[in-house]
């Protein structure tokens, strides 16, 4: 198994793995009453991950290894699993909201309002370039900017109200 395949594999897994972690959440919390918000656009965001995936299955094996991509690839994984340990059973690849639910804004949500976005922003860029694939960051970063624009555009207004009692509750 050469390096490049050996990274796709451990990013292919995780992917797998966020998933079914995402769709468990996702039942236990609209069981418990929240709602979804901006399912329309979710097929896009779907069709974009698995695109880049592909795209880099399809390219990448066979590749040399850019070293210092893949340590920053690694530095934004473990920035990953921070925001989810945060979240915790609230963590959905959805944006499910729970009114009576206050926000997160504990670990990367003290500094950041959407920290997952910029982990996949970096994600989405360093990984093809580790085999060197500047194309596939540069097309795959223009559409992922596309979707992350009409995905946080719902979800600002989804927790706006959210973070309106947050503010009331602070003054």
């Amino acid at each position: 198994m050469t390096a490049a395949v050996a990274i796709l594999l451990f990013v292919t897994l995780q992917r797998l793995a966020e998933l079914l972690v995402s769709r468990r959440n996702t039942r236990r919390l609209l069981a418990r009453g929240a709602y979804e918000v901006g399912a329309s656009h979710y097929p896009l965001i779907v069709i974009v991950h698995a695109g880049w995936l592909a795209s880099l299955w399809w390219l990448a094996p066979g590749r040399p290894v850019a070293w210092l991509p893949v340590a920053l690839f690694a530095l934004l994984q473990a920035a990953r699993l921070w925001i989810l340990a945060s979240l915790g059973g609230r963590w959905t690849t959805r944006i499910i909201v729970r009114p009576e639910e206050t926000l997160v804004a504990h670990g990367p949500f003290r500094w950041l309002r959407h920290p997952n976005y910029a982990v996949v922003i970096g994600e989405i860029a360093l990984l093809p370039l580790a085999f060197g694939l500047v194309w596939v960051t540069l097309s795959f970063s223009v559409l992922n900017a596309a979707v992350l624009t009409v995905r946080i555009r719902a979800e600002n207004r989804a927790l706006a109200p959210l973070r309106r009692e947050m503010r009331m509750q602070g003054s």
